[in-house]
């Protein structure tokens, strides 16, 4: 005897049946999906945890070197190096060292006179303003001293064990210099013994946090047994039990930790990972690189024991899935009666009823669904067909005032979004520093800015002080309403940078525009098709020692007299670039008669010519020789001809800005070339 199913039966039937197909592959899935996270999980659980202990570790070096410079670039600290014996200026550096010492991690200071070799020396105890020794050539104890300011670099980093307190000290010692002249040496301590025992203590379950240097040697780790507390400590020994390659018995895997050692060295900011037996159980090895420590942080995770995928949830989820599948079975068994099967019903007996012409029969149309439409679609069939070519003259009628109603909106949004375009001009018009630029430069400066839309990704910013003034230009990535807007964003950092490295340091406001803009615009927080970086040059013109400083990121700065032309060039990376640099200074004596120019990139690019190639550096800095002796009016109008000759029937590229600026009466402005109102355009 056959058995008919019904569509209650076969959709019962049919969703056991998948389930059933589906529960045994979806248990193995299922277990090597779980499998698969938690490795995965263990990763970057380990990573992430590395790379957090190294900001931890990192960042009050960081915040040391940083107070150390401000330090050794003190103007008091520089007087004082100058004449050591002025009781005035000897008086200042002291109090204001005081101010320093205090807000040094370890409470103390040093600073060394390179002309007397007369070496300083300040903490809770012992604030005499007295030299505590002098250095000689001939102690080796004081080598580090002679070979640190042989050196290139303009500051260094040492950890030494102070025999005095019997700590480990790390010691930035930071160059002062004063007009290129090398006046001594200046900086801060950090306790290192109290941080890093803070840090190993602080440890997460199952997680063994370890400090090696790079021979691998052990100078942090739980077990104070395997720290290396001194230099003779057998530091090439690997089976010394104060060498982290002790720890792993196999050479294989010793190798393969050495070239993780070596990677995480090559590549500062970049973890290394690895499995690894240490001491017969099996462990993930994360590694990273602390350069200003010049050590490594090396975390040992215990997949078992660190807390990476609770397991106690397991079993009670497998009961509620099972219970969850019961109840979505006699859910959809009831469902399927209730809102197909019965509804389909009263739709078979009315469409029998319309068939045998009964037109009065009513459907089922209240419901609001597809089996309603079907149900509302034959009733309405009827009389759809008799008042259709009544209703369609109506219907055009309606749809013609429709589409004007919409054009009538279409044209009222578009007014309103090009007022509001031209709002966003004007105010990042205001940006701009014409008023300042004028009540201080007067008639030696000269503006051309001419954004490519109504408004623009170009700006140029200007900042005078007692000493001098701060000039410069800015290119931000984009141009129209997303180059204007990075402007603003970019106007706010350089000022709030400005406010912290005041205006005299070029390079220090470059590095910590750069800091700010990687804080407020993360590159991993945004798609990789929106770019955010910037090229920046600016100029700090020091009037009383009649001196020029300048640092550029991708902008070079142009001076000439129309005789010779020099071009000091900034540094290749533009800030924002996904590689991070440091940025520096480049100080030029200030010559009279000597124009000096910046500009943007969009003059340089812009299209032209019989074959559409970009204006180029060699087409400008034959222009810019050629015009250095006229008036500032003069060469402004000069390089506008010259461009818009160039550029002939191609549009314009980019954003363009020119900024020229002296330090003589010969000038003959201020002049600026702002774009023409958006209905000249």
């Amino acid at each position: 005897m056959a058995v008919h199913l019904g569509l209650r039966g076969k959709s019962v039937a049919t969703l056991l049946l998948a389930c059933l197909l589906a529960l045994i592959p979806a248990l193995l899935i299922g277990w090597k999906a779980v499998d698969e996270v938690r490795r995965h999980f263990a990763t970057a659980y380990a990573e992430q945890y590395t790379l957090l202990q190294m900001q931890r570790i990192s960042a009050p070096v960081s915040r040391e070197l940083a107070l150390s410079r401000r330090f050794a670039n003190s103007v008091v600290t520089r007087e004082w190096l100058r004449q050591p014996d002025d009781p005035e200026r000897r008086e200042r550096f002291f109090a204001e060292a005081e101010g320093f010492r205090q807000h040094f991690g370890s409470n103390t200071y040093f600073i060394i006179d390179h002309a007397s070799r007369d070496y300083y020396f300040a903490d809770r105890r012992n604030a005499e303003p007295a030299p505590h020794y002098r250095l000689s050539a001939d102690d080796d104890e004081h080598a580090w001293y002679f070979a640190t300011m042989a050196s290139t670099s303009t500051y260094d980093i040492t950890i030494q064990a102070d025999p005095v307190l019997e700590r480990s000290m790390l010691w930035v010692n930071v160059k002062v210099h004063d007009d290129g002249e090398l006046l001594g040496l200046a900086g801060g301590a950090l306790d290192l013994d109290d941080f890093l025992t803070h840090f190993i203590r602080a440890s997460a379950p199952g997680v063994t946090p370890m400090i090696v240097d790079p021979r691998g040697t052990i100078r942090a780790h739980p077990d104070q047994a395997r720290v290396a507390l001194g230099a003779g400590s057998s530091p090439f020994d690997i089976d010394s039990d104060q060498h982290i390659q002790s720890l792993i018995a196999d050479n294989g895997q010793r190798d393969e930790l050495r070239r993780a050692m070596q990677g995480a060295i090559r590549r500062p900011g970049d973890i290394q990972a690895l499995n690894v037996d240490i001491q017969g159980e099996p462990r993930l090895l994360s590694v990273g690189y602390i350069p200003e420590l010049q050590w490594l942080l090396v975390t040992s995770l215990d997949k078992q024991a660190a807390p990476i995928l609770e397991g106690r949830w397991f079993w009670p989820l497998v009961g509620a899935l099972i219970l969850v599948l019961s109840v979505l079975t006699a859910a959809f068994a009831y469902a399927t009666h209730r809102l197909i099967l019965m509804p389909l019903h009263r739709l078979t007996l009315s469409a029998r009823a319309i068939a045998d012409g009964d037109y009065r029969s009513r459907l089922p149309t209240e419901r609001h669904d597809e089996i309603g439409e079907l149900s509302q679609a034959f009733s309405h069939m009827a009389r759809q067909v008799e008042d259709h070519t009544v209703n369609l003259e109506a219907q055009v009628r309606e749809r013609t005032r429709e589409l004007e109603t919409a054009h009538s909106a279409m044209a009222a949004a578009h007014k309103q979004l090009g007022d509001s375009i031209q709002y966003a001009s004007i105010i990042q018009q205001a940006i701009l520093p014409d008023a300042q630029l004028k009540a201080h430069l007067d008639t030696h400066y000269a503006v051309l800015w001419q954004p490519r839309d109504t408004v623009g990704g170009d700006f140029y910013i200007f900042r005078a002080t007692p000493r001098g003034y701060l000039i410069g230009i800015v290119d931000c990535a984009g141009h129209g309403v997303p180059g204007a807007l990075m402007t603003m964003l970019a106007r706010a950092i350089i000022d709030n940078a400005i406010a912290q490295e005041g205006a005299d340091n070029p390079a220090a406001l470059l590095n910590e525009i750069d800091h700010q803009s990687r804080e407020l615009l993360p590159e991993s927080q945004l798609p990789s098709s929106i770019a955010t970086n910037m090229d920046i040059g600016l100029a700090w013109v020091d009037l009383d020692r009649h001196c020029l400083t300048y640092a550029g990121a991708k902008l070079d700065l142009y001076a000439s007299d129309g005789n010779r032309l020099e071009r000091i060039k900034g540094h290749k990376r533009a800030l924002g670039h996904r590689r991070p640099t440091r940025y520096s200074n480049q100080q030029v004596p200030l010559h009279d008669g000597w124009r000096y120019y910046l500009c943007s990139d969009g003059f340089l690019d812009q299209a032209g010519g019989d074959h559409g190639f970009g204006f180029g550096n060699s087409r400008f800095e034959e222009l810019l020789l050629s015009q250095a002796a006229s008036p500032l009016d003069a060469q402004l109008a000069a390089f506008e001809q010259a461009l818009d000759d160039y550029r002939g029937a191609h549009s314009q590229r980019d954003d363009i800005t020119l900024l020229i600026f002296c330090s003589t009466s010969e000038g003959a402005g201020p002049v600026s070339r702002d774009p023409p109102p958006s209905d000249q355009r």
